[in-house]
Order: C-alpha cells, then structure tokens, then sequence
C-alpha cells in the first residue's frame, strides 16, 4: 500500500457519495464528529489495498476530495478517525474498513470475523475495549459506478390505485427452481426478467411486483454459526446498492434496471420492500459495517445512555431521521431507485419507526413531511407496515394521506370469519367496504387499505388451511420463533393427508379466502406461490430458509392445483371488468345514478340487516349488494357448517360469477332468481343480468 501516490484536489461536497463525470470520481462522506476520513482503493479482486488517500476537505460536515485518475470499476473503502468512546456515543475505529453509505454497489460479500467488530471480543469490560485488528480482508468493497444505461422507450405502467392487484415476491424464491432459465441466472434479477417468469405473472393479471428486500445485505452470523441464511433480507446495509447476491455471477448492478424494464413492458410496475428503520449493525454488541464507524451518533438513535441505541425496531438499532444528514441519505436513497432505476414505489418496513420522535408516532414527522412536498417521491406508491415494537407502535390507519397501508386487521378479520369464529361478521363487513372505520379520514381512499390473508410473514394460503399450529423446528429455535396465533384452520388433519374429502374443504377454503380478498374493495395482495398451493410444511417464519421450503415450484402442479390457478387469474379478470369491486370512495349507501344505494346489506331471509343481526356472534352468513349506477353485484357468504338458502332481491335476474364450493361456472350458466342454496363454507358472486346485459 502506498499512502501518498495520488494527490486528490478538493472536489466538492456534493453529491455524496463516489460519482464518475467522465474524466475522474468525487468522493464525499458525511461525518459530523470525525477528525480525519481515509479513502482506501483496492485491487481488482478486493483483496489488496493499493492506496489510502486521505480526504483533503471538510465543508459543512461533508469530507471530500477528487481524484482525477480513478475510473468505473475502482474498489473502495473509508477508514474514519475519531474518538472510541462507546460510553459518549462515539465509536470510530480506524482499523475497521467502512462502506460507503452511498455506495451504488458492492462487490462480494461479508466473511464473519472477530476482526469485524469495533471492539475487542470477549473483554471482560465488552464493547468498551477497542479492537485493532484490520477488518478489510472480511469486508465487502464499494464499487465506482457509470450509471450511464439506455433505458431506451421504457415507460412506467402508471396503475390506478383503485386497479392495482400485488403479487409479493421474493427475487431468489422466484426463481430458483425454475428450470427453464439458465442455471447462472436462477435466482437472480436477470432471472426474474425472463419470459417464462413475466408471462406467469401476466396470466395471473397482476398489475405490481412487491419485491421483498433488495438492497445490499448480509447473513447475519448466529445464522451463518447453524448452516442459515438471512433469506428475506430485513438487514439492509447498503441503501443504494442492488445485494450482490441477485446479480448474475457474468453481470452487474444494471441487470435490475433490465429486469424492471422487462416488467414495465409487460405493464407490471416494481414495488420495493425497504428497511429504512435498522441497519445490519445491531445494537452495541453488533459488528462496525458503515454508519456505526462512520458517525455513530449521527445515524442512530441513542438511549440516555448513549452507549446503548434506542431500538424500536428489534434489530438492535434505530435510524435516526430527525437528523438532516439522514433523512438526506434515504430521501436521497429513495429518489435514486425512482429516477435513476424507475421503480414505482416503494413498501416500508415497520413504518412506524419511520415516523417516530422518539417516543411517540407523529404522521407529522420530518420523514412524512419531506415524501409529502417531494415532486418525486409524493407521485409514487407509497405502503407503510404500520407497526413496529417500539411504546405505541401499532399504527394502522394513522398514515398521511397518499399512503396506502398493509391491514393486518383484515387478514385477521378473514382468516377469523371462514374458520367460523363467533362475532366476526360486523368486522368483516366493514373489511369488505375498505375498512372505511381505519382509514375515511383526510380525503384518504378505500385503496388505503392493502388486503391481504396471507404475506411472507406467516402461513402461505395452503399452510392457513392445512395446519393449526406452527411447526418451525427447520429454523433451529426450538419451535419458539414466529408467533401463534395463526388464525388458522387445518380443516380436520394436520399437516399432509390422502384424505379427499379433507383436500376438498381445504380447496374450497383456499377459494374462500383469496375470492373474499379479490372481491373486497381497498387494494388486493397476495403471496408469491399461493396461485399453486405453495406450502412452508406449517413453518410461518421461513426467514432464514434458503431452499425449497421458500422457493417456487416450477413444475407443473396438479389438478386440483392447476384449477386453483385458474380459478385466481379468473377472479382477477373479475375484478377488472367490474369497477363497482374498486369504486373511488367509501360505501355508506348513498343513492346512485340509479337511485339505488352504493351498498344494501341482506340476511339471508331477504329483509336488510339490522343492528340486533350485526351484535348476533352468531351471525356467520350474510349478503352485500354493490352498485355504481351501471353495474350490480350480490355477493353471498356462508361461514356455516350447513347449506343454506338465500331469497334474492325480487324483480332481479342474475347470473353466477363465482361459486367457491364449486369453482367457477360453466359459460352457459343459467340466469337465477328467486332463492339459491349457498353451500356450507362457501361464497357465491352473481351478476344482475338486466343492467347490462
């Protein structure tokens, strides 16, 4: 190495991070209590460092210097003096080899080490003694990036709210066992854009891909110590950066643009699953990455001890966005993937961090303040996890408007109704209509509310209707991971059976499930894989799981499956031919054009519902009638053990959309009218046939 071979100019303290302008790189780091920044070059392995160039400049809290000589491609890294004071906040180490918050991308992945923690491991006074081992030979490198690529005609979809259907996905789970892409590209954001894939995806009718995270992040390694993974990537530790592991070994980072291309030429937007609220470094006794070693009392939140981090995350750690610099770095992080990568919004993880002063959740705060007035960020898809672990954490309806918001109340709600629970049915009507109770507040719409049953937290769709009780044994805790109350329903086996007459109900209750959340109005989501019986065999926390329990299956699935698949691609064309399944405001039963009400709830006698029926726990059926003046729809549900029979509106004929005891109809189906039999557990959907036709 040699310390004093280029001799930087000053550069300028804008834009931070490393940014190539054609003849050489500006570097800019932001730390406010450092007292020297080094910027280390690498080899183009990693491995060697070539050169440690300290950074000349210091203006407004930004060190930074321009080296005319280093090109796209260059390896680096920083070393950042300043004091080791754990107890006061401060816990620079020099010795430790840091990322760069803005880095664009990383190249390899981290080696677990002693040598990557900032102090020494296993002193008898913990994290106050300083290690000086250097950590560069275990650490990932920051890699200088062209950004130049041909977007060429790309266009964004630009879905309606109230037209958006989202598909959770996972970019390895995808793909992986897809054996029709080439072997190096499984897995990968190149494999996600190939054809097959993409035509999956459009045949189910989806309009959005919500990719769970795709940021740089690591293993954490009490899971590399038993053979596991971090397989969601909830341990972001490069904003910027696409993970190494989604890129093609022959590729680079520009394979994510492609493959959002290739989604957006299928009019499929891109949504990211973000984890703005934690970083991988964990709490005190977490290793020294980036920001800890950077400006650890910059970027997080520090209790009143300022040795220890204030954590309402269960990570260890708090992003600190009451500070200007940090929100800076994720506003600056968010509008990069939008603008440079032309993603179309963006899922928050535990949201509720996001929007803390400290204590207490604020919808006011500096972050919602900032997206709200962002000409940018503002016109995008904006969905809030709205809880986290912190005093007052849970959230759900409390976001600004222009937010959308995962309703665990309404996967609750659904799961609770079709597995016959008592007093669920007043809540599942509100849950039908968009949960206007949560979120009729502000101008807000019904699309606030993101339905879903099933996400990748918790039981797949076959699993709910398979398994009473968690088995998360693979994971290596002991089955005391993951939470219990699943709300679930193993329709009288657990787990696997031979059993027809079981397998039938279990379809059927999978047809009840995802035909309640596709028929509700608010914005439907549903799990990667649910289409064709996807099964985690009862675990609900397969986080650390890097195999075939998380992966989707590509072969060709089974009857019963196959028809399954069917039966959601269709129930998506429903609701896209039917506006009155997604209409732009909350139903409370004005009249329409028609002069009709929006909304008529109905017993199954007939008469409309009164409050003695919705204060009745036994109510377990029920009928809604939807209009908007051009369109009507019945829908009828039966939660009870037992056939029943429903008396249809008088003077209306009507034709069958849906029958989940049976699938869909036949195209030649009879008009109805007068009475129907509703089998036990099951929905039906008619059409009135003299409106339209």
């Amino acid at each position: 190495m040699n310390p004093t071979k280029s001799l930087p100019k000053a550069g300028l303290p804008f834009p931070l991070g490393a940014r190539w302008d054609g003849t050489g790189v500006n570097f800019a780091l932001f730390s406010a209590n450092a007292t020297k920044v080094e910027l280390c070059l690498f080899d183009r392995g990693g491995r060697r460092e070539l050169e440690r160039v300290e950074l000349p400049e210091y203006t407004d809290e930004i060190w930074h210097g321009y080296l005319p000589d280093v090109r796209p491609g260059q390896l680096y890294g920083y070393r950042v003096h300043g004091p080791y004071a754990p107890e006061a906040g401060h816990r620079f180490n020099a010795n430790k080899l840091l990322l760069d918050p803005y880095a664009l991308a990383l190249r390899g992945e981290i080696s677990w080490h002693d040598a990557l923690f900032g102090y020494r491991i296993g002193s008898a006074r913990g994290d106050l003694v300083m290690d000086r081992r250097d950590s560069a030979f275990v650490m990932p490198k920051c890699v200088v990036v062209d950004t130049a690529v041909t977007w060429g005609r790309d266009q964004r979809p630009a879905i309606p709210w109230q037209e958006t259907v989202i598909y959770e996905a996972h970019v390895k789970g995808m793909t992986a066992a897809n054996q029709a892409i080439p072997t190096q590209l499984r897995g990968t954001f190149a494999g996600l854009a190939q054809p097959n894939v993409i035509e999956h995806l459009v045949k189910l009718g989806v309009t959005a891909v919500e990719l769970m995270p795709v940021q740089a992040f690591f293993d954490d390694r009490h899971l590399v110590d038993r053979g596991l993974s971090n397989y969601w990537g909830y341990n972001t530790i490069g904003f910027f950066s696409p993970a190494p592991r989604y890129i093609s070994p022959e590729g680079n980072i520009h394979e994510f643009k492609l493959m959002v291309r290739r989604l957006h030429e299928a009019g499929i937007e891109v949504i990211l699953d973000v984890v703005y609220n934690h970083t991988a470094e964990g709490n005190h006794l977490g290793p020294t990455l980036s920001f800890r070693g950077i400006d650890n009392a910059s970027y997080y939140i520090l209790s009143d001890d300022p040795r220890y981090y204030f954590d309402t995350t269960g990570c260890g750690n708090t992003v600190n966005l009451r500070h200007q610099r940090v929100l800076q770095m994720v506003m600056d992080s968010l509008r990069y993937w939008v603008e440079q990568c032309h993603v179309d919004g963006f899922r928050f993880d535990l949201a509720s961090s996001l929007g803390r002063e400290r204590e207490a959740f604020d919808h006011h705060s500096v972050f919602f303040d900032a997206i709200r007035q962002d000409p940018v960020l503002s016109t995008v898809k904006l969905i809030a996890e709205p809880w986290d672990t912190g005093p007052n954490g849970y959230q759900l309806g409390n976001f600004p408007p222009g937010w959308s918001e995962w309703n665990d109340k309404y996967r609750d709600t659904v799961r609770g109704f079709w597995r016959g629970d008592e007093a669920m049915a007043g809540d599942l009507a509100g849950s039908l209509l968009g949960s206007s109770g949560l979120f009729e507040k502000r101008g807000r719409r019904p699309w606030s509310s993101v339905n879903f049953v099933t996400a990748h937290d918790g039981f797949t769709l076959a699993d709910v209707v398979s398994f009473n009780d968690k088995h998360n044994q693979a994971n290596g805790e002991d089955n005391n991971d993951g939470h219990s109350h699943n709300l679930s329903w193993n329709c009288g086996v657990e787990g696997a059976t031979d059993d027809e007459n079981v397998l039938a109900l279990r379809d059927r209750m999978r047809r009840n499930l995802i035909a309640t959340v596709l028929l509700s109005q608010g914005t439907p989501m549903m799990l990667m894989g649910d289409e064709v019986g996807r099964s985690q065999d009862g675990n609900n926390n397969t986080y650390c799981q890097d195999n075939a329990l998380n992966w989707l299956s590509w072969q060709e699935p089974e009857e019963r499956d196959r028809n399954f698949r069917q039966f959601v691609s269709e129930l998506v064309a429903i609701r896209r031919s039917h506006p009155v399944l997604a209409q732009p405001t909350f139903l409370h039963g004005a009249l329409t054009s028609n002069g009709d009400p929006n909304v008529v709830w109905r017993r199954p006698d007939g008469h409309q519902m009164d409050q003695q029926d919705w204060d009745n726990p036994e109510t377990r059926a029920m009928a809604v009638q939807l209009t908007d003046g051009t369109q009507r729809l019945l829908m009828l549900f039966n939660a009870h053990h037992e056939p029943l029979d429903f008396v249809l509106p008088e003077g209306l004929r009507w034709t069958l959309l849906v029958d989940t005891a049976q699938g869909l109809p036949e195209a030649a189906a009879p008009l109805i009218e007068g009475i129907i039999t509703v089998a036990e557990r099951s929905l039906v959907c008619l059409k009135e046939k003299r409106i339209d036709g």
